[in-house]
């Protein structure tokens, strides 16, 4: 019985991927954050409303953590913020120990040179966090799962905009 050499078998996946990458240089990709992508076509063009509570304020930081703080706008992002806590751990005597945070941003991107609607989207989901311990352990993780729920729906707006981004010369 004869077993097989194993750097042989080890190589092959290297030398299968060495052939395929001229193969994938090709294909019209550009990494979005790359030189020339169409997350730096965004960076510092998107305008944001000043922040009228935490939860515009943290959206509005994870938006300029990702797009720059607006420093020659072409576009202005209006925003539309709803936030709702869902009990879904209840103990047998009807105590609430695990919340949903759900949320949801109606977004839209406004070209400031015409006023028209670019474009327009809906994002929503959800962050949970437990009500168990102290009051002030439970308002703690409620802040935190408020910041983490912002964050998220943030970076998915963001997702949008990039993929967007081609059609919007900025």
């Amino acid at each position: 019985m004869s077993s097989p050499d194993r750097r042989t078998v080890l190589g092959l996946p290297l030398l299968a991927a060495g052939l395929l990458l001229p193969l994938t240089a090709a294909c019209g990709f550009t990494p979005a954050y790359g030189p020339g992508g169409a997350a730096a076509a965004l960076t510092g063009r998107i305008a944001t409303a000043d922040p009228t509570d935490k939860s515009a304020y943290d959206l509005i930081a994870r938006l300029e953590e990702r797009l720059g703080r607006a420093e020659a706008a072409t576009h202005r992002l209006d925003y539309t913020i709803a936030t709702r806590p869902v009990g879904v751990g209840i103990t047998p005597e009807g105590a609430v120990t695990r919340y949903h945070l759900t949320g949801s941003v109606d977004w839209r991107l406004v070209r400031l040179e015409t006023g028209e609607a670019v474009l327009t989207g809906r994002e929503e989901t959800f962050a949970a966090y437990s009500a168990t311990g102290s009051t002030v352990a439970a308002l703690a993780a409620e802040e935190d799962a408020g910041t983490r729920l912002m964050r998220i729906l943030a970076d998915r707006m963001v997702t949008r905009l990039i993929a967007a981004a081609p059609r919007l010369n900025p």
